[in-house]
């Protein structure tokens, strides 16, 4: 199994039936060269078409910086309480360090160190290393007390479950990842192997598309009721379609604002006037409807019925064929459903990613308060997503290779595997700090569990600086800031995005004009959400 694995790591995946070549572009090359006679907005188009993606080890190194990140941010925070160095109770402050310790390297990943990926994740742990070695060296409890000593007290220990840091930041994470890539993916620094890919591959790109929709559903209406409540059926239902309309205006919105000023569109990606937003209303509507009919913690069942029913209807009933070359097989856009073929009928395998969301997050979200607990949590969502990836390599090579665009069955079991991977790393991260926490006397780091029983030496002691930080260090936090406006976070960086690529001809910008545009762009909106969190506006109308 571990070889499997591994190759299928390596090779970024194996070519189904009739994987195509499409050559990667450049801006220097190809259709550029030929583009005097192409509008600035086919140029555009042209660029961000045609791609096969990278590797999935490649995809691997970047999920693993933002546990990494987070990690040596919050080994920071406590070395300097630890030194009785404190930030300025200014927010801005606040502000500044997370975005330098979370924001900054993620946006250098994709760009000035894409080339360097692999040695990005070993400095950054050896980095976090050092931090813990330093702070373990002077901790304020069991001194002098064997490490086994300690992991024994530390087990037994209990954390304020009713908040789950880990899901907040695996849909924050997802979020600032799909912010940084939807407008640094028009610049010729962005590598082309990171973004969509055009009929198969493994993308960065894709890969946010599909996790995007898993975080949606993990904390799901269905998920996050009450166990116990008694609640019709078609509660959760009306409710959902309720939420949705937001997404359903803002995907008119995008439609009639594109369709409008001429901004540059690939066709073949969800289609003519299909888009993300409409995608994921569907998704939501469809997925609570088949809650009514089927029980929550049968959603894993569903799930997989679904992912291969859609399968054979690819492979048996000419819907491949379809979403590549439409219904007359001549790849006009004729009629709705074959100019939008690519969005409408990839449906089916969103559904089936966000169905596994749900039974994720009905495992995920049960309260588990022991910490032992949720070291076991990590430790089955890390297996499971390794036989995942067993039965993705069995997938490639057998049926089909990945395709976002078809959302086909590897797609789906790619999505879910690498999701449940992630999330196991954010849950370990949490796991290291809440264990320096334990050995530091009063230590506080935000967006991240609280302990519940500490241990009885100095308990006045202990909590004074928790009572001094408490209310304001948690709350002064980049990530709690996006949580708590996610889909406008969402839309401010697409109208963002949009107003950039109208004034800056982004396939001739320079490296440092690209860093200088992406790094102000991302202060703009993470900032606007800070000063709505620090305010205590939460922009909700549903």
């Amino acid at each position: 199994m571990i070889l499997l694995v591994r190759r299928l790591l390596f090779s970024g995946g194996f070519p189904g039936p009739g994987l195509p070549f499409t050559p990667s572009f450049h801006p220097a090359t190809g259709p550029l060269e030929k583009g005097r006679k192409m509008s600035h907005s086919q140029m555009k188009a042209a660029f961000v078409s045609n791609l096969n993606g990278t590797s999935l080890l490649e995809i691997s190194a970047g999920l693993a910086l933002p546990p990494l990140c987070t990690v040596c941010r919050g080994l920071i925070l406590i070395l300097l309480q630890l030194h009785h160095v404190t930030l300025s109770w200014r927010w801005g402050a606040h502000f500044f360090t997370d975005f330098a310790v979370l924001i900054v390297p993620l946006v250098a990943s994709c760009t000035i160190l894409s080339s360097v990926i692999f040695f990005v994740p070993p400095i950054l742990t050896i980095l976090g290393i050092l931090l813990f070695y330093k702070i373990y060296s002077k901790r304020h409890y069991y001194a002098k007390a064997p490490a086994q000593k300690i992991i024994s007290a530390f087990l037994k220990i209990s954390v304020d479950s009713k908040n789950i840091p880990s899901v907040t930041m695996f849909r924050v994470y997802i979020n600032l990842a799909t912010a940084i890539s939807i407008l640094a993916v028009d610049f010729p620094l962005y590598p082309r192997r990171y973004a969509k890919t055009e009929v198969y591959g493994t993308g960065l790109m894709d890969f946010g598309v599909g996790a995007f929709v898993f975080g949606n559903a993990i904390i799901c209406p269905e998920v996050r009721g009450k166990l116990g409540a008694k609640q019709s059926r078609c509660y959760y239902l009306a409710r959902q379609l309720f939420s949705v309309w937001p997404l359903i205006l803002l995907g008119l919105g995008r439609l009639i604002s594109v369709k409008s000023i001429g901004y540059h569109e690939h066709l073949s990606e969800y289609g003519v006037h299909w888009n993300f937003f409409f995608t994921l209303a569907v998704v939501k509507v469809v997925a609570s409807l088949l809650l009514i009919f089927f029980p929550l913690n049968k959603s894993w069942i569903v799930a997989v019925i679904i992912a291969i029913l859609y399968q054979l209807s690819l492979d048996f009933a000419q819907l491949k064929m379809i979403i590549l070359h439409g219904i007359d097989h001549k790849g006009t856009r004729i009629g709705f459903l074959n100019a939008n073929r690519e969005g409408i009928i990839s449906t089916f395998g969103y559904v089936a990613i966000y169905m596994a969301g749900v039974q994720t997050g009905l495992y995920v979200l049960r309260v588990k308060p022991l910490l032992r607990d949720w070291i076991k949590v990590g430790y089955h969502l890390l297996l499971t997503a390794t036989t995942f990836l067993v039965f993705l390599y069995i997938c490639q090579t057998y049926i089909d290779a990945v395709s976002r665009k078809m959302a086909n069955l590897a797609f789906c079991i790619w999505i879910v595997a690498y999701s449940l991977t992630f999330l196991s790393w954010l849950i370990l991260g949490n796991v290291i700090l809440v264990f320096t926490k334990f050995l530091i006397k009063g230590a506080t780091v935000p967006c991240s569990w609280d302990l519940i029983q500490t241990i009885n030496t100095d308990k006045k002691s202990s909590e004074s600086l928790a009572h001094q930080n408490g209310r304001e260090l948690p709350s002064l936090c980049l990530i709690a800031a996006i949580d708590r406006n996610q889909l406008l976070f969402f839309l401010l960086t697409n109208i963002m995005t949009g107003l950039v690529n109208m004034t800056v001809d982004t396939l001739h910008c320079s490296s440092s004009w690209t860093l200088t545009i992406l790094y102000l762009y991302m202060i703009s909106n993470c900032l606007i959400m800070y000063v709505l969190h620090i305010q205590n506006i939460t922009v909700k109308c549903w």
